[in-house]
């Protein structure tokens, strides 16, 4: 059985309902505090939960919103704007698509209290599980458990059996059942708190394991977008909040008086509106393919029919590219604002790192472009569960 506990009472019994330009404003009074301290605290998380973040993909039968991917994309890019690391813990408002492979009484329990689940997990490397009486006995330790310090409910990765035809399962555990190994030591993205989970031996029932990306025992829309392609989107869509703050703070400092030498000012200087145009160009023709690609498919699945190999692939590739050209437009503020933006306290370095450490997810390696290629001319794509 999982338990969530008071804290979904407090959240639910909270008023009035909290509205996403408030939390973008406590993300931005309080983002050096999330760096500082490494993590996002559960005050913010319950702000989140208010505006409706972490309902946005419970199931509707359950209480929550199962927003369109397009619709929950656009606020973690919004929150990202103001603060990536909070917009990366937001983004996992998400994940709540993959519990919806679980029983349906499996879910029926864990919503009991609400459908502001925060669910986070650590599901690298796999552990090796040893069978037991109706489930497993869980024992191990898996890497970058992003927000798990916010979490309700946490996941760990278990190696896969023949009835998953060797797919990973994901077992979930209580916070109490847990210990978060705090190791995030890294050069962005400092306040995503994504720690390693130790677990010294627990029992997980079968009902409360599931394989990621399975088919979902609840019949609505969302359920039936591609899970994996999603998951990259909402990690990509991060950098299009950096990139957008970036380049608004480049064309902000671009439009102000002239330097303290006497030289012109930054607008005045035709290079400098070059540079500033092109990136605006690219970051948003980026943008408008990754929406555009996300609306599409939800239309599809929304009418019933499954997402075809070739739009499956076409949302991991506006997920890779819309994170590297949302990096690139970082790196082309950063280059033009010159020397006053190597002092931590510029918030270019901020933008930096955070957008840097974006493109190092996996999903979001340059092999993605291979696979996707692959599909586009019908060839299987060499990256496992590319699809």
């Amino acid at each position: 059985m999982i338990e969530i506990g008071n804290q979904m009472t407090e959240v639910l019994a909270a008023a009035p309902q909290t509205t996403l330009d408030h939390v973008l404003k406590v993300v931005a009074e309080r983002r050096h505090e999330f760096g500082e301290q490494k993590f996002v605290p559960h005050d913010v998380i319950s702000e989140f939960k208010r505006a409706g973040i972490f309902r946005a993909a419970t199931p509707k039968v359950f209480g929550g919103d199962a927003l369109p991917p397009s619709q929950f994309l656009r606020i973690v890019e919004q929150i990202a704007a103001v603060d990536a690391s909070a917009g990366w813990v937001a983004s996992f408002g998400s994940s709540n698509v993959y519990l919806a492979a679980l029983p349906f009484e499996s879910q029926t329990e864990l919503y009991a209290a609400g459908p502001d689940v925060t669910f986070a997990g650590g599901l690298f490397p796999v552990q090796k599980a040893e069978r037991v009486a109706g489930g497993w006995n869980v024992k191990g330790e898996w890497k970058f458990s992003s927000g798990c310090k916010g979490a309700d409910i946490l996941g760990v990765g278990l190696v896969g059996t023949a009835q998953t035809n060797g797919k990973p399962l994901t077992a979930l555990l209580r916070p109490e059942d847990v210990e978060i190994v705090e190791n995030w030591d890294v050069i962005g993205l400092n306040g995503t708190g994504s720690h390693d989970l130790r677990v010294h031996g627990k029992t997980v029932a079968d009902e409360w394991t599931f394989v990621r990306g399975a088919e979902s025992t609840v019949d609505e829309a969302l359920y039936r977008y591609p899970t994996v392609a999603y998951a990259a989107q909402v990690l990509a869509v991060v950098n299009l909040g950096a990139g957008r703050a970036a380049l608004d703070y480049a064309i902000e400092t671009g439009s102000g008086s002239s330097g303290i030498t006497g030289a012109p000012k930054l607008a005045d200087r035709a290079y400098y509106r070059i540079e500033v145009a092109k990136a605006e160009a690219e970051l948003r023709s980026a943008r408008a393919f990754f929406y555009d690609i996300s609306d599409e498919v939800y239309d599809t699945v929304e009418t019933g029919s499954p997402a075809s190999d070739k739009q499956k692939a076409l949302l991991r590739l506006a997920s890779t590219h819309v994170a590297k050209v949302g990096a690139k437009a970082v790196q082309t503020a950063y280059m033009l604002s010159g020397t006053a933006a190597i002092y931590d306290t510029n918030p270019m370095q901020r933008y930096l790192r955070d957008a840097s450490v974006v493109t190092q997810h996996a999903f979001l390696g340059d092999g993605i472009y291979d696979g996707a290629g692959a599909v586009l001319m019908d060839q299987p794509p060499a990256i496992p569960a590319f699809l």
